[in-house]
């Protein structure tokens, strides 16, 4: 405390001087250790994520993306692999829909034949042929509506009993639209021989 002062600056001298250099550094002069490579100063590198490199790879990317999935799809349709198919036909509800109707007969799948035998019957020059064509029509048309409407009760009813929690909406308009189909044309395939219980 009552040290003099050329006393105090002596005793923190030499700690300063023995942290400084006693002389600056040549620039030109070695370093005393190798360069490192740039491969070791970076350190050890990051595996890069596997990104496109342009919007034309980008592109062709996601095309062959896009044609794997239809690929799987179109697989799912012939299977009946729930995985892999449209959202449309994804889920129990849907799934019991096409199983209802692929395992009865319906009118509305012979539509077709039947309004090629009509045509062909309406376009012959004999009166009463064609309108026996017009009278074919109307019941063509009254049988499929009349068994369009008992599928629907039918479904409702059995969609209500098997999954009442499930969203329901869209099962009946889908499966109405099935029966249109042929079955041998129907997408998915049919899973379900003819009556045999869905």
């Amino acid at each position: 405390m009552f040290r003099s002062r050329s006393k105090a600056g002596q005793a923190s001298s030499p700690q300063v001087m023995a942290a400084e250099p006693k002389e600056p550094r040549d620039p030109q002069a070695p370093k005393g250790r190798p360069t490192p490579k740039r491969s070791e100063a970076r350190g050890p590198r990051r595996p890069m994520a596997a990104g496109p490199q342009s919007r034309k790879d980008a592109a062709k990317r996601q095309r062959e993306a896009r044609r794997a999935a239809l690929a799987k799809q179109r697989e799912a349709l012939a299977s009946g692999d729930e995985r892999h198919l449209p959202a449309r036909d994804k889920g129990p509800v849907r799934r019991l829909a096409r199983d209802f109707v692929d395992s009865r007969f319906s009118v509305a799948e012979f539509f077709l034949p039947l309004a090629v035998i009509i045509l062909v019957l309406s376009m012959l020059p004999s009166l009463q042929l064609k309108n026996i064509s017009l009278l074919l029509w109307l019941v063509v048309i009254l049988l499929i509506v009349v068994d369009s409407i008992g599928i629907s009760v039918r479904l409702k009813k059995k969609i209500r009993e098997r999954y009442p929690d499930e969203n329901r909406r869209g099962a009946v308009a889908y499966a109405l639209m099935r029966t249109l189909q042929m079955r041998r044309m129907r997408l998915p395939k049919p899973q379900v021989a003819r009556g045999e219980k869905p």
